[in-house]
């Protein structure tokens, strides 16, 4: 395409033959400005990009109800957003994105105690340098940490999101999932092989469920869904969201 930006539709089979729709959309790094987003209100990320003439974006972070707030740190321009934050001692190990010029993704504590530029922490770390890092250690502290989720984020296949960093692209990638012998999900073992065969060298779990959101030239690529087989799915309110624009 003349901006560079690629898309791709694939079907993925996990090891128990259980398939699942991933939409892959590649951005070229170099050409690439990306953004978080922290909306004031709740806000249908594919709705928002109509109405601002932003084509390309995807969730980013998780985030609390009553009052709805980010689930971890945020940062805009290097200003610190009001959030709910991640109980110790997960603060500094959850893993985060942070944009200052390059695109980094990083655990927390390797940020620094005032990092530049854009920020959202989310997580767990799905790659890094070009290898699969999960191990069943809860290292980020989510199972430990589940009482701030519905659940625990770590157990089962669900609709996912994940942003990669390899070579010269950015991969933002989004699965879809619970439904009934169409979309299984994946677990985030499966997320981690999916986005090393993608290319990327560093990969990020983002909020997913039913807020999975990736939106490209303005369409929502995925079918949200909030409960199983559920009808008419649609985009939930989010938080936080990443933007890509062009540089």
């Amino acid at each position: 395409m003349a901006d560079g930006i690629a898309y791709e539709l694939m079907r993925f089979r996990t090891a128990d033959g259980a398939d699942t729709t991933v939409y892959v959309v590649r951005h070229p790094l170099g050409r690439t400005r990306v953004s978080v987003m922290c909306f004031p209100e709740p806000t249908r990320l594919d709705h928002w990009c109509v109405e601002t003439g932003h084509p390309e974006a995807m969730v980013a972070g998780f985030f609390v109800r009553d009052p709805y707030r980010p689930l971890g740190e945020v940062r805009i321009g290097g200003a610190p957003v009001a959030h709910e934050p991640v109980p110790e001692p997960w603060g500094g190990a959850r893993a985060c994105v942070q944009i200052d010029g390059a695109v980094r993704i990083a655990a927390r504590g390797d940020l620094g105690p005032e990092p530049g530029g854009d920020l959202v922490q989310a997580g767990p770390l799905l790659v890094h340098e070009g290898r699969p890092v999960l191990d069943g250690n809860d290292r980020e502290g989510f199972s430990a940490g589940a009482g701030q989720f519905d659940s625990d984020i770590t157990v089962g296949r669900h609709p996912r999101c994940a942003l990669g960093v390899g070579g010269s692209e950015l991969l933002a990638v989004c699965c879809d999932g619970r439904r009934t012998g169409v979309d299984a999900g994946m677990a985030l073992g499966e997320l981690a092989r999916l986005m090393m065969s993608l290319g990327a060298d560093e990969a990020i779990n983002l909020d997913g469920g039913g807020s999975a959101t990736l939106v490209h030239r303005g369409h929502l690529l995925n079918r949200p869904y909030s409960n199983h087989d559920q009808p008419a799915p649609e985009s939930r309110p989010v938080v936080t969201a990443l933007r890509f624009d062009r540089a």
